[in-house]
């Protein structure tokens, strides 16, 4: 099977999306050495070609870093083209063209977008990701630029593309109820935990701990407002409570926050770390008492599992997919109640038994979550798509 992905979203930051399709097509590559190696072994359960994976990248300015390509791996070819993005974009969603098979000079049996927009194509079956769908059910919290055309453009690129990946069943439900998906159309392909370096062995509950943590774009479905003023009221009920490091980009619109945390009560108390890049983030969660994800809505969650697989205590929000992916494993709350949520924060931190069971069922549960199963479950993914395709051709 011929593949090709579109790396763009991790060309510049690789957070949120752009992490996702850097592991994603890591993982993709890794199965395909190991088919080959079962193939020269003469396993006869392999498959009789190998895939090959390719991503795409287009920009007039931003070059792929050398430590992504290294990371990526020899098994990964990239196509890397001189083409301004939002020229790209635009002509691509609103003109599905040109053919990504001219830009790239290769032809493939699928191609992948990890956003719901599609990638235009002249033969092969055509897989798009959806991550959350906040942006459809409050679009109030969506940036003015999304808030326009997006919805419009979503519901007709879904619509056509030949399979549909998803995050989590919440999800996959949210897909087929707001945009009429039919949820045989739908793959959930849950993400998977990074390859952390080696350290020493962890201490559940991570009692050497230094600070509560927030790690995810800074944005209104984030609720950090909401977090920022229940820290406020622990802090002033337990002066010995631990600072709060915000970590992650800013979206516009961040001044409420930021005017916040200048004021005397929390000045030196709340710190934004900003953008953490991927060599740092394992890092900021070792040094971590807690970690608390007090979001409005999320797709799937992704530092609620990279905290637990290193043993952190994790309080998040009891909604979106968080029930779902936390798996009994953390202690939610409600986001509007910033009363509980701060008594949760206080609960975590100086109740040393509670800390440590909610860190040792994390641990446990985060191991539910690799790379390599979400590359299987997309690559199962990718067949389905291909037999739509051909079954919609005819041929």
């Amino acid at each position: 099977m011929r593949i090709l992905i579109d790396y763009r979203p991790a060309l510049r930051q690789r957070s949120g999306v752009g992490e996702y399709v850097h592991q994603l097509a890591r993982a993709l590559a890794e199965q395909r050495v190991d088919r080959s190696a079962e193939r020269r072994a003469g396993d006869r359960r392999a498959s009789a070609d190998a895939d090959t994976v390719e991503v795409f990248t287009s920009s007039w300015k931003d070059r792929p870093s050398p430590t992504a390509l290294t990371d990526l791996g020899h098994a990964i070819r990239m196509v890397d083209r001189r083409i301004p993005v939002r020229w790209l974009n635009a002509t691509w969603h609103r003109f599905s063209w040109p053919p990504v098979e001219w830009l790239t000079r290769h032809g493939y049996d699928v191609v992948h977008s990890p956003t719901p927009l599609l990638l235009p194509t002249r033969r092969a079956a055509t897989v798009v990701t959806i991550h959350d769908l906040d942006f459809l059910s409050h679009p109030e919290r969506t940036r003015a630029e999304m808030r326009h055309a997006y919805p419009a453009l979503v519901a007709r690129h879904t619509a056509a593309a030949d399979g549909v990946i998803v995050d989590s069943e919440h999800v996959g439900e949210m897909a087929s109820r707001l945009l009429h998906i039919d949820p045989e159309r739908i793959s959930v392909c849950p993400l998977g935990i990074p390859q952390w370096l080696p350290m020493g062995p962890i201490q559940p509950g991570n009692p050497t701990g230094t600070y509560i943590l927030f790690l995810g774009t800074l944005e209104p479905r984030k609720n950090v407002d909401g977090l920022i003023e229940a820290y406020a009221a622990l802090a002033e009920r337990r002066p010995d409570t631990p600072p709060l490091r915000l970590a992650g980009a800013a979206v516009a619109g961040a001044e409420s926050w930021r005017e916040k945390i200048a004021r005397p009560a929390l000045q030196g108390r709340v710190e934004y770390r900003g953008y953490v890049h991927d060599s740092e983030r394992q890092a900021v969660y070792a040094g971590a008492r807690l970690l608390v994800l007090p979001s409005f809505n999320e797709g799937f969650g992704m530092p609620v599992i990279e905290a637990m697989s290193l043993g952190v205590p994790v309080v998040a929000s009891n909604r979106g997919s968080l029930p779902e992916v936390s798996g009994g494993a953390a202690l939610l709350i409600d986001p509007e109640d910033i009363a509980g949520l701060s008594r949760a924060m206080e609960q975590v931190i100086f109740d040393e038994a509670l800390a440590r069971r909610l860190a040792e069922d994390g641990l446990r549960w985060a191991k539910r979550f690799a790379w390599p199963r979400t590359a299987e479950l997309t690559r199962a993914a990718y067949l389905r798509a291909i037999d739509a395709r051909r079954q919609r051709v005819g041929g």
